[in-house]
């Protein structure tokens, strides 16, 4: 059981995209607030924008990974090398469990719905959807890789 990946899902089930959701769920660590995490994903959600692609959960994770171990300095050849591989280690992560990271095929269609406007969040919407337990998911494995290099306990 994960703190965060229950918090992860608590921010979504409130109406957060699933971004904000998991990048919120590690604002202690990223030292970013809740309304600067939120800005800061907002365009994240449904796929980057509900196009569909990058899951927004990823996108999230990867967000709050790069924040916490990422580089900042353009010649620091080595920080982008233990980045580019700390994101591939957590998309494959996500990829074992969810099959997938790109959000059309998660939810099971062949498009994108071709619109930008969000579906609303009823009780139906939450029943027909995965993203829910994606949220979880994601943060479950970013809160596991960050005790594993020791970044939390």
């Amino acid at each position: 059981m994960s703190i965060r990946g229950d918090k992860a899902k608590a921010y979504f089930t409130r109406g957060y995209n699933c971004a904000q959701s998991v990048l919120m769920a590690f604002s202690d660590i990223t030292g970013l607030d809740e309304r600067n995490s939120a800005m800061l994903s907002s365009g994240f959600g449904g796929g980057m924008g509900r196009m569909r692609e990058v899951c927004g959960a990823v996108s999230g994770m990867f967000m709050a990974a790069s924040f916490v171990s990422g580089y900042d300095d353009p010649d620091d050849s080595e920080g982008k090398k233990r980045t580019y591989k700390m994101i591939q280690t957590l998309a494959e992560n996500f990829r074992e469990k969810n099959k997938s990271i790109i959000c059309k095929e998660l939810l099971g269609l062949d498009k994108p719905e071709g619109t930008h406007i969000p579906d609303r969040r009823t009780p139906e919407y939450y029943k027909k959807r995965p993203c829910g337990d994606l949220v979880k998911d994601a943060a479950e494995i970013l809160e596991e890789y960050f005790i594993s290099i020791g970044k939390i306990k």
